[in-house]
């Protein structure tokens, strides 16, 4: 493969859930899989996912460059952030945004935008 290909993962008629191009992982944004749990449980259900993704990338959550969160509901913060702190490595914490946004689906409080370096 030359440096120049783009590698794509998890392909679907609307999007990939991953590309990496010369070393950098692009994840889309990544939703809960159960929209009925509360703020910690889709935090949680997301984090596993984009752990699950990196690690297929070659990469791990030491190696994120940047993150983008989005909440449906800004009261939901202190809720999130009790499992992106227990979640995030110590020492790499990673350049992050976290807005308010309508999300695609009703029951989704979250969802997660990252871009990391392989290893």
């Amino acid at each position: 493969m030359r440096s120049t290909d783009i590698q794509r993962f998890h392909v679907g008629a609307r999007l990939s859930e991953m590309a990496v191009f010369n070393g950098v992982v692009y994840l889309a944004g990544m939703v809960p899989e159960d929209g009925a749990t509360d703020i910690r449980g889709q935090t949680a259900d997301v984090l596993a996912q984009i752990d699950r993704l990196l690690a297929e990338a070659g990469s791990d959550k030491t190696r994120i460059l940047r993150t983008q969160i989005y909440l449906a509901d800004m009261a939901d913060m202190a809720g999130m952030n009790e499992v992106w702190d227990a979640w995030v490595a110590p020492g790499h914490t990673p350049p992050r945004a976290t807005v308010q946004a309508a999300l695609g689906q009703p029951g989704w409080k979250i969802e997660v935008v990252v871009t990391a370096a392989q290893r």
